[in-house]
Parts: C-alpha cells; structure tokens; sequence
C-alpha cells in the first residue's frame, strides 16, 4: 500500500501546467475598429502579444492592430517595415495572463481607415 501512495503523494505535489489562453485577430484591424478577437491556446512557452503598428506617408497616417500568441524573446520589440507604399513603425507588447491582450487601443480619426481602404482597392485595380 506505501508503495502507491508515495507515487501518488509525489504527483499531488508537481504543479500543473495550465496553458496561456491569449486572444488573436482574425485579421489584423485598421484603426478605428479592433480586430474580431477569438480567445486561443497558446503553444508552451508563448506569451500574448499586442502588437501596433503605424504607417506613414505625409499627412497620411494609418493604425494596424495585432493580437496572438508570441515567444517572449519577441516582445517589447520595435521595428520599421516599409510596405503598401507606407512606412510602418511597429512595437510588440506582451502580457502572460489569460487573455490579457484584449484591451482596445485608442482609435485614431475614422477617415484612415476608409482611406487605407481606398487605397488598397486602388492598387488591387
């Protein structure tokens, strides 16, 4: 009988491994609208990432929004990225508790997004 419950005891004892539920964008969203959020399992190790990124061209001005599951090595990163004729500066935030990611950022004015919009419909054509 000692034989099993010392094993037992043993395993009461090792803490459980709760995976890090986060929230990711299906899409990453052009400010004034936050990206449709569905919570996801995160694979061992990873952290929430809120990412943001903003581009640039003159007075034309434009707010991405990410959210997903991240390796830590990768947060509190900033970067440059220039693409869709825009620089984009970008800085990744991250947090570890479940779902922790889902705060809204402050939108920017509506007109952006509709002119980004615009503007990659143009450059589709």
């Amino acid at each position: 009988m000692s034989r099993l419950v010392c094993p037992l005891l043993l395993l009461c004892l090792i803490p459980a491994v709760v995976p890090l539920f986060c929230y990711t964008c299906v899409f990453p969203a052009i400010s004034p609208l936050d990206c449709i959020r569905f919570p996801m399992k995160c694979p061992p190790g990873q952290v929430c990432l809120s990412s943001r990124a903003v581009g640039e061209k003159g007075d034309f001005r434009v707010v991405l929004y990410e959210k997903s599951c991240i390796l830590p090595a990768l947060c509190g990163i900033t970067g440059e990225k220039y693409t869709m004729g825009l620089n984009f500066t970008f800085i990744n935030e991250c947090c570890n508790t479940h779902l922790c990611n889902g705060a809204a950022k402050p939108a920017t004015p509506y007109w952006t997004g509709t002119l980004l919009t615009l503007l990659i419909s143009y450059s589709v054509w």
